[in-house]
Formats: structure tokens, sequence, C-alpha cells
């Protein structure tokens, strides 16, 4: 049997020839460092000819931000990480390092890699390493077997992360002693070697606005810690002196803006560090820093912002009047950051009975501010002096105690109390003129009836005859005004039966008069 295989046919090979180009390119395309490989994710330099001797940096610094995992092996030449060489890699969580002549690892080295949760540094030349550069990271991982670690104060923290982090088992970290003897990391004893500790004088800072304070902060550890105070952002003037155990901190003057401010004491050692931090709390006037015109929005609104600690209450104002709120009319606050509150005094439907000036009062313990702006929202309408913004509005209608006495509100109209009084008043139209029209009507037929019904004027005759018409006889009668000498013809129908007595004859129907001049 002749085996045989397909070959590629032309534009297959042009295809793979493509692709080979590109991946060739790949590396370039993306500044790859020099003996290293790179994907859109991952940097990889394994190769130890010719090698790296310096921790690969990118040449431009925005294609490392995609990095999340960068993998060094077998490279003799790189002994250190310095400042701002993994910073260009802000994405960066995974980290390895190993089989390696790396012997120094900056303090600042990880500064920007807040996102590292994995490091791999085994197998190197480190003798010492210090907790600074991993201080701020949460770390899941931090791997560091098989270096020649020196017994000593320095490394003091790796065992306690490794007690913490239950790593136990999973790692055998020894140090070397001053007698060259391999020694457990969780088995070295260094004397006067203890984490730092910090403590505050008062967790619980308070005071009051123009008034000065002093925090202590006592510290404890060996070596004895430096101490430094962290007040980012502090607006008071503020001195310190940490060269003394307690360190002071001094703060004249205290202003309100750095109400709600975190101020630390730091302690630190070779070991490790501790923090502790208080809340500045400053009680001050309130302050009304803005009040404008009233907007349209879904509601009126007349915005304002209103500092003060504690928290102020707000009472408004209508013509030098208590304003009283209501459903309609009220106050609201939409934003507090610290002790500073936006708002606005919110108007459903405000007429012109709404124009005026507007006035706020904020007031605490500490003191107390107003502040006025006048609010124009339609015109008087027919005043001629400008046109109505909606005449829609019109359907609610402000009552005086929205803006008076607060001790009554029974009286507040809206629009639908408006419109169900409209539709009474309707039904009450109807009913009238139906009364006056039966009224009318009652009051013709009774002078008819009063007119013809004089038996003094009349006289009855009687021009026909009674005829039989199967149940209903036909009477027609001839009445003489004797006034007038008119005739009026009465055509009378009666249910009259053959056996009917005398009383059913009596019996009559609808009576029907017609007036007849005697002449025709």
């Amino acid at each position: 049997m002749v085996s045989w295989r397909r070959r590629p046919g032309p534009c297959l090979a042009r295809l793979w020839g493509l692709c080979c180009l590109v991946l060739g390119c790949w590396p370039s395309a993306l500044g790859c460092p020099a003996s290293c490989g790179c994907s859109s994710w991952r940097i990889w330099c394994t190769g130890s000819s010719p090698g790296i001797a310096s921790f690969p940096v990118p040449q431009r610094s925005a294609e490392g931000d995609n990095v999340t995992e960068i993998y060094i092996a077998n490279q003799p030449n790189l002994e250190s990480i310095n400042d701002n060489e993994v910073g260009f890699y802000v994405g960066l969580k995974n980290l390895t390092v190993v089989d390696s002549g790396l012997r120094f690892v900056s303090r600042h080295a990880f500064v920007k890699n807040v996102n590292l949760q994995y490091i791999n540094l085994s197998r190197n030349k480190l003798s010492s390493l210090s907790k600074k550069p991993f201080r701020h990271l949460g770390l899941s991982d931090l791997i560091l077997v098989d270096n020649p670690f020196k017994c000593s104060c320095e490394i003091m923290w790796i065992k306690k992360f490794q007690e913490t982090k239950f790593y136990t088992e999973t790692q055998d970290l020894y140090c070397i002693d001053d007698n060259n003897k391999k020694t457990a990391l969780l088995d070295m004893k260094v004397p006067n070697c203890d984490l730092p500790s910090a403590n505050l004088s008062n967790y619980n800072i308070t005071v009051v606005e123009g008034k000065s304070i002093t925090l202590y902060c006592d510290t404890t550890g060996g070596p004895p810690p430096n101490v430094s105070w962290v007040v980012t952002n502090l607006v008071s003037n503020h001195e310190s002196d940490t060269n003394k155990n307690p360190a002071s901190l001094t703060i004249k003057n205290v202003s309100s803006m750095d109400s709600g401010l975190e101020i630390s004491c730091v302690a630190e050692n070779i070991v490790g560090e501790d923090q502790a931090s208080a809340e500045l709390t400053v009680f001050f006037a309130p302050n009304i820093t803005f009040i404008e015109s009233p907007t349209p929005d879904h509601h009126w609104c007349i915005p304002f912002t209103v500092k003060g600690n504690p928290k102020p209450t707000l009472q408004w104002f209508y013509e030098g009047a208590v304003l009283n709120e209501s459903e309609y009319i009220c106050t609201k606050i939409h934003v507090i950051n610290q002790s500073e509150y936006h708002g606005c005094l919110q108007l459903d439907n405000p007429t012109h009975l709404n124009n005026g000036a507007y006035t706020l009062l904020a007031k605490n313990d500490y003191g107390e501010d107003e502040k006025r702006v006048d609010a124009h929202f339609m015109s008087v309408p027919g005043d001629g002096n400008g046109p109505i913004l909606d005449p829609d509005v019109y359907e609610y209608e402000t009552t005086p105690n929205d803006l008076g006495d607060a001790t009554n509100n029974s009286n507040q109209i809206t629009s639908t109390d408006v419109s169900n009084k409209e539709d009474e008043d309707s039904i009450t139209v109807y009913v009238v003129v139906g009364i006056a029209a039966l009224v009318c009507t009652g009051l013709v037929i009774t002078l008819i009836i009063l007119k013809f019904g004089r038996h003094s004027k009349f006289g009855m005759k009687v021009h026909g005859e009674v005829k039989g018409v199967g149940l209903v006889d036909q009477i027609w009668l001839s009445l003489q005004d004797c006034d007038n000498e008119e005739q009026v013809m009465v055509a009378v129908n009666s249910d009259v039966h053959n056996n009917s007595t005398a009383s059913d004859n009596n019996r009559l129907g609808f009576v029907l008069f017609h007036k007849i001049p005697l002449d025709g």
C-alpha cells in the first residue's frame, strides 16, 4: 500500500506564512523587553542566554497596562528590583522571580501595584527582606523558600506573616545565625525584637472651632519604633514632637474645615509597624454658604447649602412671617457631606400668591445664620405685566395657612377639592332649573283651572249626545263663557259599561280643553 499525505495548497501556505510573520512581529509590536516573550497579558523571561540583568520594562509605558502576569526564571544576572520598575505594570496580579540572582527588593518597588495578589521569590539570594514593599498589598501568597536569610530582627515580620497566613505546612523557611547554623524561622529568637504598638490618648477628638487641642501617642516595640503623624489635608495650624514618648500633636485655632478628618499615629521599626487613628470632630455655628432664586424642576426649588455641627435646625420665613410647611411646601435635604447639607425648599405648583421674600434661618447650640432670597413664580392674572408661565397651575390654590401661622392646617385646598366643588355646583343648577320648570307648569295648570272652573261665569249647555263607542263614551259639552262669549269644547272620556252604576259614571279620565270663539 502506498501512503500519501496531502500537501498544503498555495492559499494555505500563504496563510501559514502570514501567521508566522504576525507571531514573529508580536513581541516587537508590543515593545516586548529583550530576551523575553510577550503576549497581550503575560511576559515571560526564561532564557539564561543572553538573559536579563534588570527587571524588564516595556519600551512604551502604556503597553504594560494590560499585563497581569510576569514570570522570570533562570536569570543569574538579575540581582535587584528597584523603584518604579514593576510600577509600569499597574494591572499586575501575579509575579514570579525564581532560580535567579535576586538579592535586593526596594522598599518602594510595588507602590503602584495595588492589585498584586501572588508573589513568588523562591530560590534566590535574599539574605534580608524589608516589610515595607509589601505592607500595603492584600497578598494571598508570598512564597520565599530556599533563600539564605540571615537570622535577624529584620526578617521577624516574615515569621509573623507566616504564622498569620498559616504557611507552616506549605513553606519550610530557614535562616542562618551568627554561627552559620541553619535554624527554622519559626524557632528563630532574636533579643529585643518586637513588633511596635501605638496607642492614642484620645480616640474621640472633639473641639470647638477656634480652640486648640493636643493629642498624645504612646508607643512600644524593639528596637524602639520611629513615630510619625499622618495629618493629610489638615487645614489648621499644627506642630508635632516625635522625639519623646509619648509623641504629641498640637492643633491650633482649629478650623471647621477639618471636621471629620482622620488623624493617625504610626509606629514603625524593622520588625513591622502599627497605627492608631482617631476622627477629629469640630463643633461650629451654622453658615449658609449658598442660596439662590427658585428654579423650575420636577418641583420648584429654592436651593441652599448649610454647614454646621451639630446639625442645625432650619426654619423658613415668608415676608417676615413663619412659613408653615406642608406637603406642598417643604424642606428637602438631598446630600449630606460631613457637616455640609445640600437641599432646597420645594414648592408644588406655586402661584402668584407665593411670590415674595423667603428667608432661611439655620441655628444650633453654637450660633445661627440667615439668608434671604426673592422669589417670583408668575405674574398676577390680568395685571398685564407679563404672561402666566403655566395656566394649569391655577388648578392648585395656596391657602393663607401655607404662608402664615403653623397652628392650623385644616383649610388647605387641593386641586381635587376644586374639581369636586365645580361638579357639585353643576348638579345643583340642574336641580334648581328642573324644580322651577315644574313650579311654572303647576302655576299654568292652576290658572287654567281657576279661570274655567268659576261656575258663576259659565253656563253649561249640552250640545251633543252621548255616543257609546265600545267601552268608552264620548260626552261633548258646551261651556259658554258669559263674560267673553266664548265656548269651550270639553271631551270627557269615561269608562262606562252597560251595567255601570251612577257612581261609576262619575269617573272621568283625561280632560282636554279647546277654546273656540262663539262667532266661529
